[in-house]
């Protein structure tokens, strides 16, 4: 089965940075597109970022460009997503998930992680 874990959250000043990583195993790696979605208190699941399978093409929600990097390191089945000038409003639980293809949509992504917490605040 697919299985899929995110880390390096934590708490942070704004401006600061954290780099997210997103590991999986029990499938072919790069038949999937990676996908970084985050959810607030309150809000709905939205989508941070994503990074194509076919040929890695990055995608990156208007709120995050320019302060948001996302990358992928195959020979350890891994994504990454740097996190730079961080602000509050980005205060929320990130999520990984594969899918076939880039999307905004969540229902276009199958497996997802359990989630980790970051926190903007002074």
């Amino acid at each position: 089965q697919v299985q899929v874990v995110e880390s390096g959250g934590g708490l942070v000043q704004p401006g600061g940075s954290l780099r997210l990583s997103c590991a999986a195993s029990g499938f072919t790696w790069n038949y999937y597109a990676i996908g970084w979605f985050r959810q607030a208190p309150g809000k709905e699941r939205e989508g941070v970022s994503c990074i194509s399978s076919r040929d890695g093409s990055t995608y990156y929600a208007d709120s995050v460009k320019g302060r948001f990097t996302i990358s992928r390191d195959n020979a350890k089945n891994t994504v990454y997503l740097q996190m730079n000038s961080l602000k509050p409003e980005d205060t929320a639980v990130y999520y990984c998930a594969t899918g076939i293809y880039c999307s905004a949509s969540r229902s276009d992504f199958g497996s997802w992680g359990q989630g980790t917490q970051v926190t903007v605040s002074s």
